[in-house]
């Protein structure tokens, strides 16, 4: 299990970091780091939601949350929605977020190895 505190600063982290990104750079560097934190932060809120979930389990989740999100692109996203999830389908956005899930999970994967009794 992970303490919730440590989760909510992760999660903290990771927005300030995708507002670095976007405010620091542009171009296809911030596109797919902002892909990457974005499934980066889902996988935050579900281990934060569900603090005993197993890394992998997690990784799938948010992986696949984020695949669901821009496969719904190909259809139409109301536009209200669209600042949130997006509005155009990106295939190389699919990569950026299974990179984002992985290293989540390898850092989970690290952060349960260190605490005895995890």
């Amino acid at each position: 299990m992970v303490p919730r505190l440590p989760v909510a600063l992760t999660a903290t982290l990771i927005v300030a970091c995708g507002l670095g990104v976007r405010a620091l750079w542009d171009g296809p560097f911030s596109k797919y780091a902002g892909d990457a934190l974005y499934t980066a932060l889902i996988y935050a809120l579900i281990v934060l939601v569900l603090p005993r979930a197993r890394p992998w389990t997690v990784a799938a989740g948010s992986a696949g949350l984020s695949w669901a999100i821009e496969f719904a692109q190909l259809g139409e996203i109301p536009s209200v929605l669209r600042p949130l999830l997006g509005s155009t389908f990106n295939p190389p956005d699919l990569l950026w977020y299974a990179v984002g899930a992985a290293t989540m999970q390898a850092a989970h994967t690290l952060w349960l190895r260190r605490r005895p009794g995890s």
